[in-house]
């Protein structure tokens, strides 16, 4: 199928809610309608930004304070949309990336060091304000999460994946906000249903953008 538009679409949740998982399955369904599909992911997606993404997801909490942090995303997603995503959509293929800027807005104003506001003036500066078109939650059970990552980490998360219950507790009441905020963008999945089920769901709240 030939489209005049590339659409982009990104995966969002906390840890463990299967986004890498579901972000492959609604690339080969969408593949199988006939779309031309660009699988990314944040933060990397480009050379550089995989450099960015070791960077900040290595070594201990200590490593990097929050300003700093902030600025690390930013860079990569700058590269990102510059180098992958904007070509991507220019030649009219549909962009899924497994995490975007509401991860950043929603992990890195926890602390209450910067504000949501902050973030997307970085993201202003950094990508020009780009947005997908259709931002996917996959929401699930606190303990559900947290035994997924544990079960897919096995003692090795990354040094945000390690920070405490309460943060990440913050993170998902910050998705859910989101939510609130931008219907019309943002749509809120269940993630403990079957794989399949949740892939169906995502196609069926993007039909909408394949008109």
């Amino acid at each position: 199928m030939s489209s005049d538009k590339g659409r982009f679409i990104s995966l969002e949740g906390g840890e463990g809610a299967g986004k890498s998982t579901q972000a492959k399955a609604l690339a080969s369904a969408l593949e199988a309608k006939g779309y031309s599909v660009v699988l990314t992911r944040e933060p990397g997606g480009t050379s550089s930004g995989e450099i960015i993404r070791e960077l900040l997801l290595s070594g201990t909490e200590e490593k990097w304070n929050t300003r700093t942090e902030a600025l690390l995303f930013a860079a990569s997603r700058a590269e990102h949309c510059a180098k992958l995503i904007r070509p991507a959509l220019e030649r009219g293929d549909w962009v899924i990336s497994d995490r975007f800027i509401d991860s950043n807005r929603a992990y890195q104003i926890v602390n209450g060091e910067l504000v949501d506001q902050d973030i997307l003036d970085l993201h202003r500066i950094g990508s020009g304000d780009l947005m997908p078109d259709r931002t996917f939650i996959l929401d699930l059970p606190e303990e559900v999460s947290a035994k997924r990552a544990a079960a897919r980490d096995r003692g090795g998360s990354d040094r945000i994946g390690r920070r405490n219950r309460d943060y990440h507790r913050s993170v998902m009441a910050n998705f859910h906000k989101f939510a609130e905020e931008e219907p019309d963008r943002i749509r809120l999945i269940q993630g403990d249903q079957a794989p399949n089920l949740i892939t169906d769901a995502l196609v069926q709240n993007l039909q909408d953008l394949m008109k």
